[in-house]
């Protein structure tokens, strides 16, 4: 189902390339956009991910460099069956994560150092289960693919201004066209993040909750990060809107556009799932893969070593 998805998302936005072009150049412009296109796709299945890490200067860590994190990482990864991803951390004060990587064996998990910093360290390992269940869920591919391509759909709409509109370009509509292509480009590049469907976020809370072993942990995380995306921004989100759909909560500050063109769900509604899933593990009901003795065995092989202490207070970091 998500090699499908994923192919009908690389078509269509192939056809929305190959639009833009035609309204910018005609039909030279369209074959022009038809190349770039392809070679976008074919570039962005092998190297989304590292592009998406290189904008946010993302360091590689491991069980030297910050060996709590990475423990934690390795833990739940074997909880959750999956291989061990590569592991980074940002500089970012915007507590936050994503994960990306074109399926299970080449993924990686990046966190920001404000997470670390101001997230108990439950509430962290709430965080990086729900992105690790992306993972599983294979979600990353769309979502990289998705993030490097709606960023290139934007910026044709910005040359737009600058190679379109004149007779030479045998364009059929002229400045119309052109003028078209200005302002409907921006929106595909937000309309190609909402493509993703906002269900994935609550398929990856459910799961991320199994993973970690508690509802609650990731309930609790999810308020605090809504609560500090609104107040401290993330620059280098500003300057790539197009990777916002990529993160646990949208990391731009602004919110700019309302609900119905929001890239991911509710909060409150996303804690509120998360709260009744723990009150049905209270009544003992069932749910796929969260057995009655889950929380308990994930305590064990998520240690908490001392990194916060359930404490609500800053720290210097797991790799300290």
């Amino acid at each position: 189902m998500n090699v499908m998805r994923t192919a009908m998302l690389l078509a269509f936005m192939t056809a929305l390339f190959m639009g833009i072009g035609f309204l910018i150049g005609g039909k030279g412009g369209m074959m022009i956009a038809l190349v770039i296109a392809a070679g976008m796709n074919l570039f962005s299945y092998w190297n989304s991910d590292k592009m998406v890490l290189s904008a946010y200067h993302a360091q590689e860590v491991d069980a030297r460099s910050a060996p709590e994190f990475y423990n934690m990482i390795r833990d739940l990864s074997a909880n959750a069956g999956l291989p061990m991803p590569k592991v980074y951390v940002y500089d970012n004060p915007q507590p936050n994560a994503f994960a990306t990587g074109r399926n299970p064996q080449n993924a990686a998990v990046a966190a920001s150092t404000g997470l670390m910093q101001r997230l108990t360290h439950e509430e962290v390992a709430g965080v990086m289960a729900h992105e690790l269940a992306h993972i599983q869920n294979r979600d990353t591919l769309i979502m990289t693919i998705t993030a490097t391509l709606a960023g290139a759909i934007s910026m044709l709409g910005n040359f737009a201004f600058f190679f379109g509109g004149n007779r030479e370009n045998n364009n059929p509509l002229g400045f119309v066209g052109v003028l078209v292509a200005m302002i409907v480009a921006p929106f595909a590049a937000m309309l190609v993040q909402m493509a993703i469907s906002r269900t994935r976020e609550y398929s990856a809370d459910r799961r991320g909750a199994e993973i970690c072993g508690n509802p609650l942990w990731l309930a609790s995380a999810l308020g605090k990060i809504a609560g500090a995306a609104h107040q401290i921004p993330n620059y280098e989100a500003e300057r790539n809107p197009a990777t916002a759909h990529m993160f646990i909560i949208n990391p731009l500050s602004g919110e700019r556009m309302d609900n119905l063109f929001s890239t991911h769900p509710d909060t409150g509604n996303r804690i509120a799932a998360l709260q009744q899933m723990a009150a049905e593990f209270r009544n003992g009901a069932s749910t796929a893969g969260f057995q009655a003795d889950r929380p308990q065995r994930t305590a064990r092989s998520v240690p908490n070593t001392g990194w916060g202490r359930g404490s609500d207070e800053p720290r210097k970091g797991p790799w300290s």
